[in-house]
């Protein structure tokens, strides 16, 4: 054969080489991502990912605010409750606590509760571009959330500072981590009966910062006010050993926010994500507007401590609706919020009710207010369907605190002595000191 023929053979075998693998392959080539699919999925996670971290730095920010608004001789034990809860927070949602939030309600189900199983399994058919509709991996989903669960012991640890028993503290955030926080919580987030009613909740003014709340709402009610606290029914005053520290408490808080609501969009969407953070910083700001206005003139004087938590209020108050309200009224909810955690703070301690920095007037009271809000002002939501949201969590939350607390306080005691107590948790607990070579001793 000469040089010419075995030339046009092979030209015109080519082409059917060529067809070949295209049309075996060509039901693989259709379930095989694209480069477009494969560099958003990147995109997504990535940015799931940078969320967990910011939401990480929220733990920093708790326990600055704590420590700054309570007495320096108690600073080790909040550092110390502050560094366990996010350990909790991970072996919990580890354990059980990602699988009782998301145990893949059944279709026809009531969606109260369910069960996926114990310890982390991301099953055998898990393929990462799939799972959440290729937006994250299911490692990145279970970081992310687990973060969340450990806000909820938080909210506690301020509340009930300066007199709870450390070992009681942390047995109750084990079990409310572990348990209680991922059940309720899978009633919205995780397909349940809420979720089908029409509840929102779009970061978690209720399923975290609410359900913190009524937990130290019970906690506090139960272990009573600090000694020298309430005086011939008189509030004293008890302040705080560093605003410097609250202020960048608070700062690192609003940051952290960021990740918080933007991460709640699960996804990298440049519109979705952007106009979240537009109403999550309008709403701080409107909060700290309003704190600051409405304390200058009930105390005539400008109070830093009321400015921080007039942002955190906005913060809390916007986090349920932050996707479905406009910026306008972001700027409402907050400024609302900024008026309505001053009102709770002086309201609460008319009731000698003693939370130390104001978590159930931010958490409880401005995540009521901002599950409110959401059906208030998000097209299409329900406010009569936000109410029994609200009531659901609120009765469950409170029976839940109360059973543990109560079990706890019987087999163990919840509060410390009156001496320890008069010392410092530091000394008392820990046998050391912050501020190492200064005598932390106060009278009261």
């Amino acid at each position: 054969m000469s040089r010419y023929k075995r030339m046009g053979m092979l030209l015109l075998i080519l082409p059917l080489i060529g067809l070949a693998p295209m049309a075996f392959g060509q039901e693989a080539a259709a379930d095989a991502p694209s480069v477009a699919d494969t560099a958003m999925f990147t995109v997504n996670n990535t940015w799931m990912l940078v969320a967990t971290f910011l939401v990480f730095i929220m733990h920093l920010g708790f326990a600055s605010l704590e420590s700054g608004l309570t007495r320096a001789k108690n600073t080790v034990n909040i550092l110390f409750k502050n560094t366990s809860i996010i350990a909790i927070g991970l072996l919990t949602y580890w354990l059980c606590g990602f699988n009782l939030m998301y145990p893949g309600f059944e279709e026809g189900s009531k969606g109260i509760f369910g069960f996926a199983g114990f310890l982390l399994n991301p099953g055998a058919d898990y393929n990462p571009m799939t799972y959440a509709d290729g937006a994250y991996t299911y490692w990145t989903d279970f970081l992310f959330q687990a973060m969340f669960a450990a806000t909820a012991a938080t909210i506690v640890s301020g509340a009930v500072a300066e007199r709870v028993k450390l070992s009681s503290f942390l047995l109750f955030s084990i079990i409310y981590v572990g348990v209680v926080y991922p059940i309720v919580g899978s009633w919205k987030w995780g397909g349940g009966w809420l979720d089908q009613l029409g509840f929102y909740d779009f970061a978690g003014s209720t399923l975290v910062h609410s359900v913190g709340g009524w937990a130290a709402l019970v906690g506090v009610l139960m272990l009573g006010p600090r000694k020298g606290k309430y005086v011939n029914g008189i509030s004293k005053p008890i302040m705080g050993h560093s605003l410097p520290l609250a202020a960048i408490g608070v700062f690192l808080l609003w940051l952290g926010w960021f990740g918080f609501n933007g991460g709640s969009v699960l996804s990298a969407d440049a519109e979705a994500v952007s106009f979240v953070f537009v109403t999550t910083s309008m709403a701080a700001a409107a909060g700290v507007a309003g704190a600051i206005t409405i304390s200058w003139i009930v105390q005539k004087k400008p109070d830093l401590s009321m400015a921080l938590n007039g942002c955190l209020a906005g913060l809390v108050g916007i986090t349920a609706g932050a996707d479905v309200v406009s910026v306008n009224e972001s700027i409402l909810i907050g400024l609302i919020a900024g008026v309505i955690v001053v009102a709770a703070v002086i309201l609460i301690d008319k009731a000698r009710i003693d939370d130390p920095v104001g978590a159930i007037s931010v958490h409880l009271v401005c995540g009521i207010w901002g599950t409110l809000a959401a059906g208030i002002f998000g097209e299409g939501k329900s406010v009569m369907t936000q109410v029994i949201g609200i009531a659901a969590y609120g009765i469950t939350c409170v029976i839940a605190a109360a059973v543990i607390f109560g079990i706890i306080k019987a087999v163990m005691g919840l509060r410390v002595s009156e001496d320890e107590e008069m010392r410092g948790l530091d000394i008392g607990e820990h046998g050391m000191e912050a501020y190492s070579g200064f005598q932390i001793f106060s009278s009261m």
